[in-house]
């Protein structure tokens, strides 16, 4: 599965991509198309790029670091870099800066660390929440009935920008479910003026269930397997 080149493969999924957002009455080019590149090495992004990938999701900041220096004076398409793994609150003042989005903001401490960073160096961070929506031990992310309490309270927070949420259903059956929840979540909050702006950002669907994902409404669908192929590349 997923053998064919990284540009076939990237084809190959804009392709069913567009097909989910035709089904459900919506524009592709409402849709971003994230390549989660954990464990890929620069060759492999930079020929995404030649495929018509422009975002890219780190997990580590560790590992996205070297590749955002390695890449920093590349004379090709606009990068841009999103962090969708946890964040450690030690770890924040190494992404500030240096994302257009982070996905995976699940605290009110970590929501803090990452304003005050960007307030110390006068620039605005997007972010999502992450929404634990299956309420699973084994995961990070706010849990449903602490949503709200959360965007009232990022509102106090002039150097971040909450764009939505981002979701990681449970493995298996169950995903279209949480997609739909995490949706009229977003929508239930705008309705009540919970917060600043409107929110419009929906970062939900992987390679295994993205197609879901997009007809219940996802904006930010993230791609790894079903973009790069099975076998990852250690080297940086």
């Amino acid at each position: 599965m997923y053998k064919g080149s990284i540009y076939e493969n990237i084809n190959a999924a804009i392709g069913r991509a567009k097909s989910a957002a035709a089904r459900s009455g919506r524009n592709f080019s409402d849709i971003t198309v994230l390549a989660a590149s954990k464990t890929r090495n620069t060759r492999e992004i930079i020929e995404a790029l030649d495929g018509g990938i422009t975002v890219f999701g780190e997990n580590y900041i560790q590992e996205f670091l070297p590749k955002y220096e390695a890449l920093i004076g590349f004379t090709g398409k606009r990068l841009s870099w999103h962090i969708i793994g946890h964040v450690q609150k030690n770890k924040v003042k190494y992404i500030i800066g240096k994302t257009d989005l982070i996905h995976s903001v699940d605290s009110l401490k970590l929501a803090t660390r990452l304003n005050d960073r960007s307030a110390s160096e006068n620039i605005a961070t997007n972010i999502l929440m992450e929404v634990n929506v299956a309420d699973e031990k084994t995961k990070n992310g706010v849990k449903i009935d602490g949503v709200y309490d959360l965007v009232r309270d990022l509102n106090r927070l002039d150097n971040l920008s909450l764009k939505g949420f981002m979701t990681m259903p449970p493995l298996g059956k169950g995903g279209r479910k949480c997609f739909k929840m995490l949706r009229e979540i977003l929508e239930d909050v705008n309705a009540k003026g919970m917060y600043r702006e409107k929110l419009s950002t929906l970062s939900m669907g992987t390679s295994g269930d993205f197609e879901d994902a997009i007809e219940e409404g996802a904006t930010i669908i993230r791609l790894g397997t079903v973009i790069f192929g099975e076998r990852p590349l250690k080297n940086i």
